[in-house]
C-alpha cells in the first residue's frame, strides 16, 4: 500500500512535555514521526509523520484527541493564526496515484473527529473545493463562529458550535509544500509589506503564501508556505524576501525551515555544487552546506530532507 504523509499543526509550542505526549498519540497506531518542529513564538508544533492508510487514520484521530485534552485555546497567546487545538491536519499523498487514498483517509478522519470527539470539522484542499486554511482562520475562532452563525459557513461534519477549549479542526488533502520563515530586523509594517510583495494572492511569486508576524520588539518574521515548488524554488523566495526587505531598510536575519524539505529543493539551492545528490537521490554533505547558506539556515542536516527518511 502506498505510504502517505501527514503534517498536523497543533497549538502548543512551549511545553515540550505536552508536545511529546501529543506526538506519541499521533504515532500510537504505527505511523512514524519523521520530524517535530516546536516554535514558542508561534506557540505551535508541527509534526511530520508517515504511515499507511490505517496507521494514519487511527493515529490522527488519537493525536487530535490528545491535543484537545491538553490544549486550551482560551489561554493561547501565540502569534500564528489558529482556530483549533489541533488546528490543521493535512494528509499528503507522496505519489500522484496516492491521492484517492489520501482523500479517503482525510474524510474518515473528519467523520471520526466529529462523531467520536464531538468537534466541528472543516475540509480544505482537494476535500474542500481548493480552499486553504487561511480562509477559515482569518479572525480566529470568534470570527469563524460568527460566520457559522450567519450562515456563511457550514462545517463539513460535526456540531455548529466551536468547542470553547478545543475550537474546530481543519482537515485537508494537499500536495507536498515547504513551510519556511525568515527573520527581519525592522518594524512589523515592513514584514507585512514584504509578505504582500512575495505572496501570489497580491501579485507576488507563484505558489507562495506569506504573512508578517511580530516575534519580539524590533524582530519580525515573514512566514511562508510554498505550495508550488516548481513555480517558486525555495532559494528564489529567500532571495526575493531579502531584496524586498533591503529596499525597505530592514536587515535580514536567519531562516527557519518548518518540517522537512524535498531533496529537489536542496539540489536547486545548491546548484553551484557538482553532483549534489548521491545514487539514492539524497543530497550529499557539500550540497547541504551550500543549500544552508543559500537559505540562510544555521544548519541543514540530512534528517531534514524528506527522501532521507524514505529511501532505506
Amino acid at each position: 500500500m502506498l505510504r502517505l504523509e501527514s503534517v498536523p499543526n497543533v497549538s502548543e509550542g512551549r511545553d515540550t512535555r505536552v508536545v511529546t505526549a501529543i506526538a506519541a498519540a499521533f504515532a500510537s497506531a504505527g505511523a512514524r514521526i519523521l520530524d517535530r518542529h516546536v516554535d514558542p513564538h508561534h506557540h505551535r508544533a508541527v509534526l511530520t509523520l508517515v504511515g499507511d492508510h490505517r496507521e494514519l487514520e487511527d493515529g490522527l484521530v488519537a493525536g487530535i484527541d490528545e491535543a484537545c485534552r491538553r490544549i486550551d485555546l482560551r489561554r493561547h497567546d501565540g502569534v500564528h493564526p489558529r482556530v483549533g487545538a489541533a488546528d490543521v491536519v493535512p494528509v499528503v499523498p507522496l505519489a500522484p496515484d496516492a491521492l484517492p487514498g489520501a482523500e479517503a483517509v482525510g474524510r474518515a478522519v473528519g467523520r471520526r473527529v466529529a462523531e467520536e470527539l464531538g468537534l466541528p470539522v472543516f475540509f480544505y484542499g482537494s476535500l474542500g473545493d481548493g480552499r486553504r486554511p487561511a480562509y477559515f482562520r482569518r479572525g480566529g475562532p470568534e470570527e469563524l463562529q460568527r460566520r457559522i452563525d450567519a450562515g456563511e459557513l457550514v462545517p463539513a461534519d460535526g456540531p455548529t458550535r466551536l468547542d470553547p477549549q478545543s475550537g474546530a479542526v481543519l482537515v485537508g488533502v494537499r500536495p507536498p509544500l515547504v513551510a519556511f520563515n525568515l527573520e527581519l530586523v525592522g518594524p512589523l509594517e515592513v514584514a507585512h509589506e514584504v509578505a504582500a510583495a512575495v505572496r501570489e494572492s497580491s501579485g507576488g511569486l507563484p505558489g507562495v503564501q506569506a504573512l508578517g508576524l511580530q516575534l519580539a520588539q524590533g524582530i519580525v518574521q515573514v512566514s511562508t508556505n510554498v505550495i508550488d515548488l516548481s513555480g517558486t524554488p525555495l532559494h528564489v523566495l529567500v532571495e526575493r524576501i531579502a531584496q524586498e526587505a533591503a529596499a525597505r531598510g530592514a536587515r535580514v536575519g536567519g531562516g527557519e525551515l518548518v518540517g522537512l524539505v524535498p531533496a529537489a529543493s536542496v539540489a536547486q539551492a545548491a546548484a553551484c555544487v557538482p553532483d549534489p545528490l548521491d545514487e539514492r537521490g539524497v543530497p550529499t554533505p557539500p550540497a547541504l552546506e551550500a543549500a544552508a547558506r543559500a537559505l540562510r539556515l544555521e544548519r541543514l542536516g540530512p534528517e531534514r530532507v524528506l527522501e532521507w527518511h524514505l529511501v532505506g
